[in-house]
């Protein structure tokens, strides 16, 4: 596998595990975990541990742990499929599945994604409301800048990015251990929460909730990548220790996920059940009576730990996008415009209900959100246990019998509680509406159908899989026979120069590709107002100053007995450069790298990605 066919190839194998032992080396496992942990305390999870504690007190905390002890395992599994095979979710599902099952998991993948990142800004909006008074449109707005928040992270490397996830976990850990400072709950009561009950009515539709805000798809598919940017050694004791560390990461991460959860619920149970408020949904109704009940400073702390959760868990479900296009379809695009699609799929959605519904409307929309989650967590459950228990692939690394048992079972409760969860949802849009009614019999009871049925099949499949489907599938085709290396004679070669610094070595890495027999054309692209609306007609200071520059480098390489043509290009660089070496039937281009990075990157940095994949001759990239 190519680094470029790597999942999140930027930090692929950037933490290097080797020569380290005892807590240095656990530490330098420790990390992909925390990025996880916070999609289990993300404003969705609020919104039910709310609903959950106000409603019904202590009562459901067994649910959270019994989600928690799920989500565990799922994660563990999720884990040891991208430490053995080093392939994420997304690129097993896609070399196992034909293209045709690919193309619909990728599309309810990548709408569950945008549903949780709708979360994310909802919640991030509702915590700057908050906080400062900013009205939620602006708030909404402002959530936007993550993208660019992110592809900083991501130059940065690994660690950094894992460093600030965990540095916002911390801020919401303190702030919910203060507001248990100021709230003090009854311990024993607390406890009596742990013992299960069964459950039926509103405490059954709002455990299935919990459940379904807990256990994300997008999280399985993000910790099969993530676990990959350590790099381990390849031998069985390796992947025994690599196994043995991220299961350690992931119970501590998850548990303090838990405490979170927990406390959310407790808060909720202790300050609105016990004071007769039974009907606390929604986060800003919780923010207010905080403050009504214990004064300022609880209420402050739960917007803080709001913000913290809202902007880390963003960061997460962002990346979990670019592993499912890039896993299910082999589609890699430009990162910030790939981060900045995933944002402004969901950003989308927010802005229509406020403009359209008004701000109050948002509650209902979080809500939402959750339900469309819990659709796509089959599709992510059952292909993980089936990838997992494959003796051929993951050899003796595959789950024990009893593994998969508990897998199985936990997938069947998963998925039943969703499924129920979206039938009770649909109903209760049947009774309270008057009017269209005729949508829902139309379009969505005929899409879920279809939805159910592609999860039998992805279910099915792999029990009666052909040999032939898979090897046939495999992310690259089969080697070539490499015989006789001729030499390659290029005659006209393509020279792209800036006038920078760069040029000496691009030049003098052109020049010895074809010596002094090849003709030469130094490429310059003048990328003025006038240029990009008037093109070649265009003569301004800059376009003659550039022809003067070319006329000197033609002078000086002709002295030195090279045959040189100069080019001048206008517009868009990319584009221009296309342009000249179609007319000018180059065999060879060769072009210098400016060394940008980070934002610098973003906006001057990708003509070469650009060129590169329009021409159809070689090219040389200089840096």
């Amino acid at each position: 596998m190519s680094n470029k066919d790597e999942s999140l190839s930027e930090v692929h194998a950037s933490v290097n595990t080797a020569g380290k032992t005892g807590w240095r080396k656990l530490f330098a496992f420790i990390g992909p975990a925390y990025l996880i942990s916070v999609g289990y305390m993300d404003p969705g999870n609020w919104a039910t541990d709310i609903a959950g504690g106000s409603q019904f007190g202590y009562k459901l905390i067994w649910v959270l742990l019994m989600s928690n002890l799920m989500a565990l395992l799922l994660q563990s599994l999720s884990a040891r499929l991208g430490i053995v095979r080093g392939l994420d979710l997304a690129q097993a599902s896609r070399n196992t599945y034909p293209n045709y099952i690919n193309y619909p998991l990728y599309v309810l993948a990548q709408i569950a994604i945008i549903a949780c990142d709708l979360a994310e800004i909802i919640g991030m909006a509702i915590g700057l409301n908050l906080l400062f008074g900013l009205p939620l449109i602006w708030g909404i707005s402002i959530t936007i800048l993550d993208t660019f928040l992110l592809l900083f992270l991501m130059n940065k490397g690994m660690r950094m990015m894992e460093v600030f996830i965990v540095s916002m976990v911390f801020i919401v850990g303190i702030s919910f251990l203060t507001e248990m400072f100021i709230i003090k709950p009854a311990i024993d009561e607390v406890i009596s929460g742990f013992k299960p009950s069964i459950l039926s009515g509103n405490a059954l539709y709002i455990a299935i909730g919990i459940i379904g805000a807990t256990v994300m798809p997008h999280n399985l598919y993000l910790h099969s990548s993530l676990v990959q940017t350590r790099k381990i050694e390849r031998t069985t004791k390796g992947i025994k220790d690599s196994l043995k560390y991220n299961l350690i990461d992931t119970a501590v991460a998850l548990n303090l996920a838990f405490f979170v959860n927990a406390a959310i619920l407790i808060l909720a149970a202790t300050a609105f059940y016990k004071n007769g408020l039974f009907e606390v949904a929604e986060i800003q109704d919780a923010y207010k009576l905080l403050d009504h009940i214990f004064g300022s400073v609880a209420p402050t702390m739960f917007a803080i730990a709001l913000i913290a959760s809202g902007q880390s868990s963003t960061i997460t479900g962002t990346l979990a996008g670019q592993i499912v296009m890039e896993g299910h379809l082999r589609l890699r695009i430009q990162p910030w415009i790939r981060r900045l699609l995933t944002r402004l799929m969901a950003i989308v959605p927010a802005f229509y209900t406020i403009l359209h519904f008004g701000e109050d409307a948002l509650g209902g929309l979080l809500v939402l959100s959750q339900v469309v989650l819990s659709l796509q967590l089959g599709f992510a459950v059952i292909p993980l246990i089936h990838f997992n228990s494959d003796k051929e692939k993951m050899k003796e690394f595959a789950i024990k019998p009893w593994v998969r048992v508990v897998a199985w079972l936990t997938a069947l409760i998963i998925v039943s509680l969703n499924v129920q969860l979206v039938v009770e949802e649909i109903g209760s849009w049947i009774k309270s509406t008057t009017i269209n009614i005729w949508w829902i019999y139309l379009l969505v009871i005929p899409v879920i159908s279809l939805v159910f049925a592609l999860l039998v099949y992805v279910f099915l499949m792999p029990f009666f899989k052909k040999p032939e489907l898979l090897s046939s599938n495999v992310p690259h085709g089969e080697a070539l026979e490499i015989d006789e290396i001729k030499p390659i004679t290029y005659n006209k070669i393509g020279v792209s120069v800036d006038f920078s610094k760069n040029d000496r070595n691009t030049l003098r890495h052109a020049l010895l590709q074809g010596g002094k027999d090849a003709e030469y054309h130094l490429i310059h692209i003048v990328e003025t107002a006038g240029a990009r609306f008037h093109g070649e007609k265009v003569l301004d200071f800059e376009t003659q100053s550039d022809t003067e520059n070319l006329e000197k480098y033609k002078s000086n390489l002709v002295d030195l007995g090279y045959k040189i043509e100069i080019a001048i290009g206008y517009g868009s660089p990319a584009k221009a450069i296309c342009e000249v070496v179609k007319a000018k039937e180059l065999d060879l281009l060769v072009m210098g790298v400016h060394g940008h990075s980070g934002i610098s990157d973003l906006i001057f940095g990708t003509t070469v990605e650009k060129v590169r994949h329009q021409v159809k001759i070689p090219v040389l990239i200089v840096k």
